[in-house]
């Protein structure tokens, strides 16, 4: 998983609430939570890949990226609770 996070295309995608999100996360990653994916699948597609999502403790995370990936959206990760993909950034 380090070497997906550290990608210098990666782009991490954080799927808690944006309330969530503003108390805590990966610099650099992106708000887009749990609920709105279905509504956003063109913009994932379109995304800079691979992409690692994450949240609280990788639930919704794995949620989202299997939904993903049933969607046709390619090089799509689950990287589990934010903090560990915090941990693993460089």
């Amino acid at each position: 998983m380090n070497e997906l996070i550290n990608h210098p295309n990666a782009t991490i995608v954080d799927v808690r609430t944006e309330g969530e999100f503003a108390g805590g996360h990966v610099a650099g990653s992106i708000n887009i939570p749990l609920n709105e994916v279905p509504h956003r699948i063109d913009e994932f597609k379109n995304m800079s890949k691979p992409l690692v999502l994450c949240c609280l403790s990788g639930g919704r995370s794995g949620q989202a990226t299997q939904y993903l990936a049933q969607q046709g959206v390619d090089q799509v990760y689950n990287g589990g609770g934010w903090s560990e993909v915090q941990i693993h950034k460089m």
